[in-house]
């Protein structure tokens, strides 16, 4: 039996006054067009607000506010230490508004609000005040040269930035980008999903009032085909980054060489491999990370383990646990504390991860799971899914299912795990677990990956880079190395007399 809402949460949802409009050099605005799209909540059916449904001229708008505003230094010339008190002002505002934030992220996506309230907006807060504190620790270079010539590399601002991140992590994936982006001094056009613009138009209005001046962040919002694709083909906007899943992310390769050859940054998709060797000497934890690895957040995760590659004299053992696990990690109403697994972010993805697991019943043996879960409450639900006996070649083992489902492959031995592994398309993350530093290390070296988890995963902090080989993506989001994609590097020579 279900257990019903919180009461505390329900009824703070209630209250909400919750704002579609863009954000656009400084102000609420609505579309040019005057259009607008249901935002419907995927909890139980609920519409939530009208959400402003943003084209071409609203992109006109908001990059002409954003280069304005770049061009005349109200935030590109300031004084680092400017930026970084700005930015940090942002971060304790979204803490102080932690609650909000966290319900308007579970109301829009269907994310347990334990999640968005202990991982979400924490996440993000530290964000920001992390790329904060870097703005006046980063120092330029002086070349080595002849005693006559001063040769200096200078990193400066790429000017206005399209950003366009999804609806999986609507907040962390937005300051991922902005914190860096705005760090380095560049103004944005910010493109949230469709599925999930609620907290990036309240993040707008937080901006402001700590201080960021009128035309550096932009939020417009609308469908990927209208106003993603004029950021992508605007040739007064520098530079695109852009998560999301990888077909969309070719097109925003193919937007920028089409219009000014902007500079490009993409964290696309993932099918990523999860490898338990029969070395391993703890399976408990390994098969509880296992577990998380793809039932965390429905599945919904670009780094989602949803290959679980299995060495063969342990993968009863561990097969036992997984199952386990899944069992106690049904469907629950998102506004309860107590649950672990919400909803999907919407119906279209429901019927599209639905479809998968149809596919998969014709490939695979279906474990545990593949139904749609809490039908009576008009929300988007599905049970923790299992397939065993999976061929790396099937659709489920090479497809971005982006949700509940995992797919088990068993092996015998190392090297053959890790071709399995590498086998793919993607190259996002991996993990391997083992008591054998040696197998570790050959393991973590012959992974095509670009975050390999050696006896953890999902481990994060935004100290390290994060993005992926093959088609995963073109660069990395968080640690210093972010910087390298919303900055511009300068060498200037000086002839001394």
């Amino acid at each position: 039996m279900n257990k019903p809402a919180n009461p505390n949460w329900a009824a703070r949802a209630q209250q909400l006054n919750i704002q579609g409009k863009s954000f656009i050099n400084g102000q609420y605005v609505s579309a040019a067009s005057e259009k607008t799209f249901d935002c419907i909540s995927p909890i139980d059916g609920r519409h939530l607000t009208q959400v402003a449904a943003c084209d071409q001229m609203d992109v006109d708008r908001a990059a002409a506010a954003a280069r304005a505003a770049f061009n005349d230094g109200r935030w590109s010339r300031v004084h680092p230490s400017k930026r970084k008190a700005v930015l940090l002002h942002l971060a304790d505002l979204i803490e102080k508004n932690a609650d909000e934030l966290a319900l308007l992220e579970t109301l829009d996506m269907g994310k347990p609000i334990r999640d968005s309230l202990s991982i979400d907006i924490p996440a993000t807060a530290r964000c920001f005040r992390w790329y904060a504190e870097a703005v006046d620790k980063l120092y330029d270079e002086v070349a080595p040269t002849a005693h006559n010539v001063l040769a200096t590399i200078t990193r400066e601002p790429l000017g206005v930035c399209g950003v366009i991140v999804p609806w999986n992590f609507p907040l962390i994936m937005a300051a991922w980008k902005l914190a860096p982006a705005l760090a380095a001094g560049n103004s944005i056009v910010l493109k949230p999903a469709e599925q999930s613009s609620l907290t990036a138009i309240r993040l707008a209005a937080l901006a402001a009032e700590a201080g960021l001046p009128d035309g550096v962040l932009n939020v417009v919002t609308g469908l990927g085909h209208e106003a993603g694709q004029a950021i992508g083909l605007h040739r007064d906007i520098d530079g695109v980054f852009f998560t999301g899943s990888t077909a969309v992310g070719k097109y925003i390769l193919q937007y920028a060489a089409q219009s000014n050859m902007k500079k490009v940054g993409l964290e696309c998709g993932g099918k990523s491999a999860h490898i338990i060797l029969d070395d391993c000497g703890d399976l408990d934890a390994a098969a509880e990370a296992a577990a998380f690895g793809i039932f965390f957040n429905q599945g919904e995760m670009c780094s989602a383990g949803s290959r679980l590659i299995l060495d063969a004299p342990i993968r009863d053992a561990v097969m036992e646990k997984i199952l386990h696990f899944a069992k106690g990690m049904q469907p629950g109403d998102p506004l309860d504390p107590t649950t672990r697994l919400g909803a999907m972010v919407d119906k279209t993805h429901t019927e599209r991860v639905m479809d998968y697991i149809a596919n998969g019943k014709q490939e695979a043996e279906l474990l545990i799971g593949g139904r749609q879960a809490r039908l009576e409450t008009g929300g988007c639900y599905i049970e923790p899914t299992v397939f065993d006996k999976v061929s790396n070649k099937a659709r489920i083992a090479q497809e971005e299912i982006f949700g509940p489902v995992l797919a088990v492959i068993t092996v015998n031995g190392v090297d053959e795990a890790i071709q399995i592994a590498n086998e793919s398309i993607y190259g996002l993350a991996a993990g391997v677990w083992s008591d054998n530093v040696n197998t570790l290390y050959k393991a973590t070296r012959a992974l095509k990956a670009g975050v390999v988890y050696a006896n953890c995963y999902d481990a994060d902090d935004i100290t390290t880079p994060f993005g992926g080989y093959k088609q995963s993506g073109i660069g990395r989001d968080k640690s210093l190395h972010a910087f390298d994609k919303y900055t511009e590097l300068k060498t200037t020579w000086l002839k001394l007399r």
